[in-house]
């Protein structure tokens, strides 16, 4: 019966595959190998399947090649675009504080050109005051000397009189009466210069009047220029903390709460004992001093928030090409066991890439452990601490204190790993938090 169904199907392929013989000959015989059109046809079959099979293989291959060209191109131009946010930001930085030195310096020339001033507006007032009394006891004696004057001509006056009464003729007296009348002269003519001193003197005031008036104009221009060069340091400093507020905000941490962390760990001070040097006037601050002091105040936060920001993880833990994989929470396990919580954030990159220290701290742990493969945690200030696993190389030791942006081992593929990558954590009071809330909230700023 299956004879017959092949031959009939022989027949039936024959008319479109002839049936072909193979012939092979050695030295003594010929033979030849007959080729149904049955077994032609699996043979065409089968070349045509692998045919096909090899060219969908090359086509994944090929597409698996460009997605993942694709992605590493993205990869670097985000690398790019984020490098350059970095430098720009860190120019920003650096143009900022420079105007704040440039401000702070002409703050400080300003204060020395008001003292000057003032300086020279107390000596001009003690002149003024020294002029209007001699001024006083000029006047004082002219009239002292006028009212003598006037005494001696009515007295002179009167002596004539009398003598010419007595004797009938004032002529026996002529040598006494001229005598009175040259003292007189003199008299007058002292009164005289004293009133041209007297004129001289106002003079003197007026201009010292006119002098003190030129001085408080100019001390107004310079309080102008003064608030103009405060209110640009004032904006500065707002514009400049505000970004730092945010950032730490973002990240779940409070900024009252860790400045006060650092003024306690930062509280260092002596010297030896002076005496207090209280204000001339026994009063209050000038206004001018008061902002001055608000400007400073504002500049020490900032520089507290600097120091915050090198113990505090917000920066990356690789500088090198990197693709974020799973992220912080829940998540399909990668050895098929079901949903689980993934308390970190993969970065995958090449392996052997260099790991970084992403804040100021001491190494509590580096070694081999179950799940992490070779780990590195660090302890940092405020109760952080950060860890880096499945590393291929481990190049720190426990108790080394490390600084932000050491190096601490390479990136590897040790432990439960199914690929090169580093499981980059952060813990705050033992509790694991997303690192990208860390990552994301510093790349405004950094």
């Amino acid at each position: 019966m299956l004879t017959r169904v092949a031959y009939r199907i022989n027949a039936t392929l024959e008319r479109y595959i002839p049936e072909q013989r193979l012939f092979l000959k050695s030295d003594t015989e010929t033979r030849f190998i007959r080729l149904r059109p049955v077994t032609q046809l699996v043979a065409m079959t089968g070349a045509s399947m692998f045919i096909a099979w090899t060219i969908v293989a090359t086509a994944v291959l090929m597409m698996d090649s460009i997605g993942a060209g694709s992605s590493r191109e993205q990869a670097q131009r985000q690398q790019t675009m984020y490098e350059e946010r970095l430098n720009a930001l860190s120019a920003d930085r650096d143009l900022r504080a420079e105007e704040a030195a440039r401000a702070q310096a002409r703050f400080n020339l300003a204060l020395e050109q008001v003292a000057d001033m003032q300086a020279r507006l107390l000596a001009s007032e003690d002149r003024r005051r020294e002029l209007e009394t001699g001024i006083e006891v000029i006047q004082s004696t002219l009239r002292r000397t006028m009212t003598e004057r006037d005494e001696a001509r009515g007295k002179a006056e009167a002596a004539t009189l009398a003598l010419a009464q007595t004797t009938g003729s004032a002529r026996t007296e002529q040598g006494r009466v001229q005598d009175t009348v040259a003292t007189l002269d003199i008299l007058t003519e002292a009164l005289g210069q004293t009133a041209r001193e007297r004129d001289l003197m106002e003079g003197a005031a007026e201009k010292s009047a006119e002098r003190v008036d030129e001085v408080l104009a100019q001390k107004r221009a310079i309080e102008m220029q003064n608030d103009a060069i405060f209110a640009k340091l004032e904006e500065a400093v707002t514009v400049s903390m505000e970004p730092l507020d945010n950032m730490f905000r973002d990240a779940g941490l409070s900024p009252d709460d860790l400045l006060g962390q650092i003024r306690k760990g930062y509280s260092g001070s002596g010297g030896p004992l002076s005496p207090i040097s209280l204000s001339t006037s026994g009063g209050q601050g000038s206004v001018s001093a008061t902002r001055a002091n608000a400007i400073l105040q504002g500049l020490d936060r900032m520089n507290m928030y600097r120091i915050a920001a090198f113990k505090t993880p917000f920066a990356m833990p690789v500088n090198t090409p990197v693709r974020f994989t799973s992220g912080f929470g829940g998540r399909s396990d990668p050895f098929g066991r079901g949903w689980r919580r993934h308390e970190g954030q993969d970065l995958a990159g090449s392996y052997g890439a260099p790991i970084l220290a992403t804040a100021d701290g001491v190494v509590t742990y580096a070694g081999w452990e179950n799940g992490y493969g070779r780990l590195v945690k660090i302890r940092h200030d405020y109760g952080i601490e950060t860890r880096y696993g499945h590393l291929s190389q481990i190049r720190v030791n426990v108790g080394d204190r490390v600084s932000r942006g050491d190096r601490i081992g390479d990136m590897g593929n040790s432990g439960r790993s199914t690929g090169t990558h580093l499981h980059y954590e952060i813990r705050i009071g033992g509790e694991a938090i997303n690192p990208m809330t860390f990552i994301k909230a510093a790349r405004d700023v950094f």
